[in-house]
């Protein structure tokens, strides 16, 4: 009995041990539950959304192993709950249980330690009384006999007096004798009840809570081992998970995402000829007449590209550069009509002794030595309206292998909603005829409306298929065309260098923006400013002037580039005779154009700097 306080501390500390493994699984319950909910919520972040550009990246093999990851990681997110909700239910759900009936089967045993305990003081109580009642009865008998004694050997005292006094003796022996009777058997029932309680009793209670306590050790334990096979549990499934993920790392293919990209940007153009070598060892004089390029039919043909800029291909030359070619005249200058020859004015150009080609027709001879290539701008252009959905009906502002892939694309769409309508259409005809049998189950003359509309859709959409497929068609050909090798003779190159330009000219003049295709009957005109797609290409500064001139006869500028002067008119002089006879000039800021060199008389500045105007 001098352990039970201290057992029933510790049978308290035991209960104190188990609610904590019980808080401590539930903290992990939460982090488990937060862990999978941040997980989710990292997964379905980056998951491309519907109807976005993000879905095109999915076509690549590394974007698509990107997803499976995402998705791996949501299931690995679900065996994370799974960890929590199975700890929930068999750990802290039936710890929690066991806690409460621990509490109260501890509370029991040691109520039964305290009733026995508190009955073993009784009989010690009574044991004790009835102890001190014979001592004190003892006593009494005793001193009893002693006055007995006292009085019989006294001759003084009566008989009677000793009489009395042995009845008092005897009975106080009598009463010492009861007394020690009655506590002879209390002590016999005494020892009884002690052995009967450390021998019985108190082992009993005691044995009781040892088990108790060894219930509570073995269940923690059992607790622990749930703890781990838990997650054992859905160790595979994540094992599983991180396979799922390695196997689509090593799905990514380098050379497919290549090809992929290639296929959607390939534009389908072919690469240009090569540039003319520049030959500058010869001496050139500064102003000179369309016979300055003497034995130009004998020798390589120079061509107006600096040396600045010879790794540049045509279609990204600066806006006025290309524009200053494309729009100077194609024809030679006609002669001046105050003098037989034009060498006869002051700064004309000396009569040829055979005629000449102009510089822009070499221009044209390297446009035209391959198939025609839309300039940059209006190729940048093209692809932003299709962009915005802005652009031309047949995409024929797009590049042809972009074009057949939009013109494709169109056609599966299409294609596809055909088979839906037609799928429609048969389902409403098997539900007239079901109709039709059955008149109870519905009216048949309300489908024919429906199916006279699909009807019509159908005819639409077989129309735009049509359509759609024949540019198709045509841009196939088209394609199939160009990858042939093909060569031509140069004299087909001469007789087509004209037209060529002209037409270019001509798509230029019908568009305002400059841009062209190479099918304008088939084009669709779309206004847009130009300066939403010209800010790269127009940060040139207009060309600043050199020097004056003084028009010595008037000209009419009735070809494209040209400008019109009256004679003595004063004009400034924006770039000089480059060997083609015309000069550049400007009449004010929005005028300005080519004039024959013959007609006027040039004044060029000291220290200036001449447009070069140069590709």
């Amino acid at each position: 009995m001098d352990q039970f306080d201290n057992l029933e501390k510790h049978t308290q500390w035991g209960i104190d041990v188990l609610e904590k493994y019980i808080k401590f699984v539930k903290e992990r319950t939460e982090i488990e539950i937060n862990y999978a909910k941040q997980l989710r919520n990292l997964s379905k972040k980056y998951q491309p959304k519907k109807n976005s550009k993000e879905e095109e990246e999915y076509k690549y093999s590394s974007c698509r192993a990107f997803l499976a990851t995402l998705n791996e990681m949501n299931d690995y997110a679900g065996q994370h709950e799974v960890i929590s909700e199975n700890m929930t239910s068999q750990i802290t759900t039936e710890l929690a249980r066991y806690v409460q009936e621990l509490k109260q089967e501890r509370k029991s045993h040691f109520h039964d330690g305290r009733k026995a305990q508190q009955h073993i003081e009784t009989c010690w109580k009574q044991l004790e009384s009835s102890k001190r009642r014979f001592e004190r009865d003892c006593k009494e008998a005793d001193r009893a006999q002693q006055y007995f004694e006292k009085m019989d050997a006294d001759i003084n005292v009566t008989k009677a007096d000793v009489e009395k006094a042995r009845q008092q003796a005897q009975l106080r022996h009598q009463m010492a004798e009861d007394s020690k009777a009655e506590y002879s058997s209390t002590l016999q029932k005494f020892n009884n009840e002690q052995h009967e309680h450390y021998y019985t009793h108190i082992p009993n209670i005691f044995q009781k809570i040892q088990e108790m306590e060894e219930r509570r050790i073995v269940r923690i334990g059992e607790s622990m081992k749930t703890f781990a096979e838990v997650d054992r549990q859905v160790t595979p499934i994540i094992g599983k998970c991180l396979d799922e993920i390695t196997k689509a790392a090593e799905s990514i293919d380098q050379k497919k995402d290549s090809q992929l990209v290639i296929e959607a940007f390939k534009s389908g153009f072919e690469p240009p000829g090569d540039v003319d070598f520049e030959d500058f060892t010869q001496p050139m004089k500064r102003t000179v007449s369309e016979s300055s390029l003497s034995n130009s039919r004998d020798s390589k043909p120079e061509s107006r590209f600096s040396g600045k800029s010879k790794g540049k291909l045509w279609p990204f030359i600066k806006k006025n550069k290309l524009m200053s070619l494309l729009t100077s005249p194609h024809q030679p200058p006609p002669p001046p009509p105050s003098s037989a020859s034009p060498s006869a004015v002051p700064n004309g150009p000396q009569s040829p002794k055979q005629q000449k080609e102009p510089l822009s027709h070499r221009f044209n001879e390297f446009m035209t030595s391959k198939p025609k290539i839309h300039c940059f701008r209006s190729l940048k252009r093209g692809i932003t309206l299709n962009m915005q959905g802005g652009g031309p009906e047949d995409f024929s502002n797009l590049p042809p292998e972009q074009r057949r892939k939009k013109l494709q694309q169109k056609v599966d769409e299409l294609n596809k909603d055909i088979q839906k309508e037609v799928d429609q259409r048969d389902a409403l005809t098997k539900m007239k005829d079901v109709y039709i049998k059955n008149p109870q189950m519905g009216d048949a003359a309300s489908v024919d409306h429906k199916l006279a509309e699909l009807g019509q859709n159908l005819e639409k959409l077989r129309q735009e298929a049509q359509k759609f497929e024949g540019w198709l068609a045509e841009v196939e050909g088209r394609l199939s065309v160009r990858t042939e090798p093909t060569r031509r003779q140069s004299g087909m190159y001469e007789s087509q260098n004209t037209l060529t330009v002209n037409n270019c000219a001509q798509d230029r003049e019908s568009s305002p923006d400059g841009s062209y295709t190479e099918e304008p009957s088939q084009e669709t005109e779309v206004k847009v400013p130009a300066s939403e797609f010209d800010d790269e290409f127009d940060d040139e500064e207009p060309l600043p002037t050199i020097g004056t001139c003084k028009a010595l006869y008037t000209f009419e500028g009735q070809n494209e580039g040209t400008i019109s002067v009256t004679e003595g008119e004063t004009l400034f002089v924006i770039e000089e005779d480059k060997g083609d006879g015309w000069t550049r000039i400007r009449r004010n800021e929005d005028e300005e154009g080519y004039v024959p060199t013959s007609y006027v008389e040039v004044y060029l500045e000291k220290n200036a700097k001449g447009a070069m105007t140069y590709i």
